[in-house]
């Protein structure tokens, strides 16, 4: 349904026409000529006129009147005669530069002249490797006309002065992963402002009534709490729980939360395990100690590989919003905000609220739109109303 023309990729002399112009229904990758290097020039003529643009070389062998010679002779005979005019590599007469569409391209890109350049190929043709040569100290050989020197090339970026830190081995596969979820994993993204006063107040309760001393000693943090709502968000809406694959959806039949933490050398994830059926105080005494050893280097790789599902928290560093890459090869992970005083109106009333804004990052290969939506409303609806950790 479309005409275009197809440039060679080499150099070279049209030296068989395998299918003719107008042929119909020729099939996919069926060759349709067959392209010979410079040097095998004027030993074959082409079966059929080309339509190619490329032009003929100027020791062509005699004309179509003398069918029957060889060519080899009539070189050696007469000097080539001038052609009145050349083809160039666009298919149109110049008079003047025959020109490979290759070579043309090079020269466009490297700003230099074609006008005054004598070509190397047949029949005075400017060929890629004159363009090179044009290109480096010395410049091309000309047929007497000045040709201006190639525009200047800008020179590479120069770091200000600074200090070279070597990658340690987690900052290189920190970004070997990042970059290779980001190029190959299609991100999505949904945000909702979550209001977290009622959370807050549970925190303060549960809190005072934690023992002053002993083993059944705690103290939540607003991050345990919301682990547990992720889970159980997670457990209203399964589908989310998965990773895509190239045989099908994984669909995880565990609740498994991972949970970035910051180390020397970059982050790590490790893993609250079956986060839906503990309570808070086990999910807060569990996160303590698994961030703890994580930035004392000090985990095991079953403690940090896995999961199938993420969050990332820099709401204590005062951050309002951010969207967080996907862990591969989970599917989502959840970026929590600061907590800040927002005014917002409750039954038609002006309040003010503290409100953090979580972004929900997705795979769209393995979950859609509506259903990451659906499982932030969820978890919206959970730490809102946040009695329902309890149960």
């Amino acid at each position: 349904k479309a005409t275009m023309e197809v440039e060679a990729n080499d150099d070279g002399v049209l030296g068989k026409i395998l299918v003719a112009d107008g042929t119909q229904g020729v099939k996919v990758n069926e060759p349709i000529a067959e392209l010979q290097d410079s040097g095998a020039a004027g030993t074959e003529e082409p079966e059929a006129p080309t339509h190619d643009g490329t032009a003929a070389p100027a020791d062509a062998p005699a004309p179509a009147q003398a069918p029957h010679d060889n060519g080899n002779n009539q070189r050696a005979e007469a000097p080539r005669p001038p052609a009145p005019a050349v083809i160039d590599g666009d298919g149109q007469e110049s008079g003047r530069i025959a020109v490979s569409p290759l070579a043309r391209r090079m020269a466009k890109q490297a700003g230099i002249d074609l006008s005054g350049m004598k070509g190397s190929g047949p029949g005075g043709r400017i060929v890629k490797q004159d363009v090179e040569t044009a290109t480096r100290p010395g410049g091309a050989a000309s047929d007497g006309k000045d040709t201006p020197p190639p525009a200047p090339k800008s020179a590479p970026a120069v770091l200000a002065p600074h200090s070279l830190v070597p990658h340690t081995p987690m900052r290189r596969t920190i970004a070997e992963r990042l970059t290779a979820a980001k190029r190959t994993v299609p991100h999505f993204y949904v945000s909702a402002d979550v209001e977290l006063d009622a959370l807050l107040t549970l925190r303060a309760d549960l809190n005072a009534r934690s023992p002053a001393e002993g083993a059944g000693g705690f103290k939540l943090s607003v991050n345990d709490m919301l682990i547990k709502a992720a889970a159980l968000a997670l457990r209203r809406v399964p589908a989310v729980n998965a990773a895509w694959t190239d045989e099908g959806i994984a669909r995880f039949e565990d609740i498994d939360i991972s949970v970035a933490v910051s180390v020397p050398d970059g982050l790590i994830t490790p893993i609250i395990r079956g986060a839906d059926q503990k309570g808070l105080a086990a999910v807060s005494r569990e996160m303590k100690e698994l961030a703890s050893r994580a930035r004392a280097g000090k985990l095991r790789p079953e403690e940090f590989q896995g999961g199938g599902f993420s969050i990332s928290n820099m709401g204590m560093y005062g951050v309002t919003e951010f969207a967080a890459i996907i862990n591969p090869p989970q599917a989502a992970i959840l970026a929590i905000a600061a907590a800040v005083q927002r005014p917002v109106v409750r039954e038609g009333a002006l309040a003010i609220a503290t409100v953090c804004t979580c972004t929900l990052s997705v795979d769209h290969r393995a979950v859609d739109g509506a259903l990451g939506a659906e499982w932030l409303a969820a978890f919206r609806a959970i730490v809102e109303d946040p009695l329902s950790l309890m149960l």
